[in-house]
């Protein structure tokens, strides 16, 4: 058996909170039939069987009795802090509702499932994993469950574990997918349920129903305190500007919040770039105007927030990487199979616009922006080393001011990625709570029939007790968008609202942090707990004195 650490085995003894409607037995109460968030008759003409149902919520009931059932459940997509929580909250959900139930895990994702790799999740292994973070006890994966022989592949390992079932834990694409195969089963009438989970540390996957996707708070707050060490580390040596680039493909959700809890001296918000029509050389401006004010009081120092999908949201690389999303998956692409991808496109095969445009970025980063794409299709913007070129860029900019008698400070950067690192820290005391929280909606949604909702939990700025469990239809979230050059069903993504409370607030701010040094130093998350967690000293010592 593997060690466990000191903080491992005082998490185990942590007993998250439930929601109210879901302490002791539960009932369900259902609301007003639902519609998509757009094109209406598209989605509902791909999604017959599980289109226009009502939302629901679980309230507190009376005792009923279950019939025995087996359910499956799926981590997919990138690990989240929190997953752990989620599975165990489905189990003992489902083992409340007959202690005869049990439940599989599929292994390495959805792959699992079309491929029959499975285990059978015990009380001992969920005892194992409670309240950790990470995603290893089943592992994840991002096979797309989208097509037809997947669907039957799936169905015949359902039959033989006798699979009520099956709970897909993921992110927007995930739970995409999870409509998709929920409405491919009931059409066929194979009686196999399919309920999905909202995971994302991105911050992405939300909207009117789902309050904030799981892992987003763990993730932030374990950015937040590496950030704050850093900007502790500038101020105390007087030197460097260090360019953090923070997870978050599609959206600002990490790099804004992460700014309002540390202040930072610069913080770029793709979605304002987009809604302004910024440039490259607007963004290098204005980070190099904040170098030049904070070098006259003498601080050649500072933190730059860079969103990881930044780069997608500059209107004319947007519209480059739009066209590249479609020719790099082209037939005459396919064919042709070049050598240098840039050369390639620069032939002939781009628009003129877009090609002036590559042809304008540096070759490093045009090689990148040009490099292999993800499963969907798409650039691999985390690959991309953006506040790498942003510093670089920052830097030739100042030196011709430095000519030109308009900077008079030195500045020196420094490079960070902060991605993995928070995305199987262990969770939060929120996430451990919402986390379990959904699990157990889930189990009640299985309980309760449903299929094609997503578990969610609201209320959530109040005392988990006052939480409010039920489910989403997610036909509801589906919309119509071009994806590898088809128009697909798919849950909108939430972006940064500009007019929203958390970006005012920090636009309100912002001015006096680019030039004054305002920072925030947050700390661990573990602000408080046992004195074994709390007092532990370094492995060291711990040695040195035995």
């Amino acid at each position: 058996m593997a060690k466990k650490s000191t903080l491992q085995i005082a998490r185990a003894a942590y007993s998250p909170k439930l929601p109210l409607g879901l302490q002791g037995n539960v009932s369900i109460k259902e609301g007003e039939p639902t519609q998509s968030v757009a094109d209406q008759e598209e989605v509902k003409k791909l999604f017959p069987n599980t289109y226009g149902l009502p939302l629901v919520e679980f309230v507190p009931g009376e005792q009923k009795a279950y019939a025995p059932m087996n359910v499956g459940v799926i981590l997919s997509g990138g690990q989240a802090p929190g997953g752990h929580n989620v599975i165990s909250g489905i189990f003992d959900g489902i083992k409340r509702l007959n202690p005869a139930n049990k439940l599989y895990g599929f292994l390495l994702g959805p792959g699992g499932l079309v491929d029959h790799k499975y285990m059978e999740i015990t009380a001992e292994i969920v005892d194992e994993y409670r309240n950790t973070g990470g995603f290893d006890m089943i592992g994840s994966g991002r096979t797309k469950l989208e097509q037809e022989e997947q669907f039957e592949s799936g169905i015949q390992i359902l039959r033989e574990l006798g699979i009520k079932a099956l709970v897909i834990i993921g992110g927007d694409d995930s739970n995409t997918n999870a409509c998709v195969l929920a409405e491919y089963y009931a059409a066929k009438n194979y009686g196999v349920q399919v309920i999905g989970c909202p995971k994302t540390i991105d911050g992405d996957l939300k909207n009117d129903q789902i309050e904030t996707s799981f892992g987003f708070d763990t993730a932030c707050k374990t950015y937040s305190e590496v950030i704050g060490n850093i900007q502790r580390d500038a101020n105390s040596a007087k030197k460097y500007w260090h360019f953090i680039k923070l997870m978050g493909r599609s959206a600002s959700h990490i790099a804004l919040e992460c700014a309002l809890e540390v202040q930072p001296n610069v913080c770029l918000v793709s979605e304002e770039i987009q809604e302004k029509g910024q440039s490259l050389d607007d963004i290098v401006t204005y980070i190099a105007e904040a170098v030049t004010e904070r070098a006259k009081d003498g601080n050649n120092f500072g933190t730059v927030l860079i969103p990881e999908g930044l780069i997608e949201f500059i209107p004319a690389v947007k519209r480059l990487i739009a066209e590249l999303n479609d020719v790099l998956s082209s037939e005459a692409y396919l064919k042709a199979q070049p050598e240098d991808n840039v050369a390639w496109l620069l032939d002939g095969n781009l628009s003129a616009e877009n090609a002036a445009t590559l042809a304008s970025l540096p070759a490093s980063f045009a090689a990148q922006l040009t490099g292999e794409r993800d499963p969907h299709g798409n650039v691999q913007v985390s690959l991309i080393e953006t506040e790498k070129l942003l510093s670089s860029m920052v830097a030739a900019k100042l030196a011709e001011w430095k000519v030109a008698g308009k900077f008079n400070g030195k500045f020196s950067a420094l490079h960070h990625f902060f991605g993995y690192e928070g995305r199987c820290a262990a969770p939060s005391n929120f996430d451990a709570d919402y986390c379990y929280s959904l699990g157990v909606s889930a189990s009640q949604l299985i309980a309760n029939g449903k299929t094609g909702y997503m578990a969610i939990v609201k209320n959530t700025t109040k005392p988990a007790a006052e939480w409010v469990a039920g489910g989403v239809p997610i036909t509801m979230m589906l919309n119509m968008e071009k994806r590898n050059g088809q128009m697909k069903p798919v849950i909108r993504k939430a972006l940064v609202d500009l007019n929203g409370a958390p970006f005012k607030a920090f636009a309100a701010q912002r001015d006096e942090w680019k030039k004054q040094t305002a920072y925030v130093y947050p700390g661990p998350i573990q602000y408080f707990g046992p004195s074994e967690v709390c007092d532990k000293t370094t492995e060291t010592l711990r040695y040195e004195h035995q």
